[in-house]
């Protein structure tokens, strides 16, 4: 499936250790879960496999971006953790 012209803002959990969360902004969420899944993205080769919890699109990748970043401070994973 051909990417399409969104920008997913996605949080992922980890099946062997469901505490475990990673955040992260794409154009083709499917081909980005593989990647993490495969081992091929450094920050989530050690917990994997992963499933996607929560995916959110953008039509605008400034705006993904924005919540991407948003959602790594502090107060955007506790938003997360209460609402997502």
């Amino acid at each position: 499936m051909p990417p399409d012209d969104f920008t997913y803002v996605y949080i992922l959990q980890s099946l062997q250790e469901p505490t475990r969360h990673y955040t992260g902004c794409t154009s083709d969420l499917e081909r980005r879960l593989i990647k993490h899944n495969k081992g091929d993205v450094f920050h989530t080769a050690k917990y994997r496999p992963w499933k996607i919890e929560t995916a959110i699109r953008f039509s605008s990748e400034e705006k993904a971006r924005a919540f991407e970043k948003y959602l790594k401070s502090g107060s955007g994973r506790e938003f997360a953790r209460r609402h997502l």
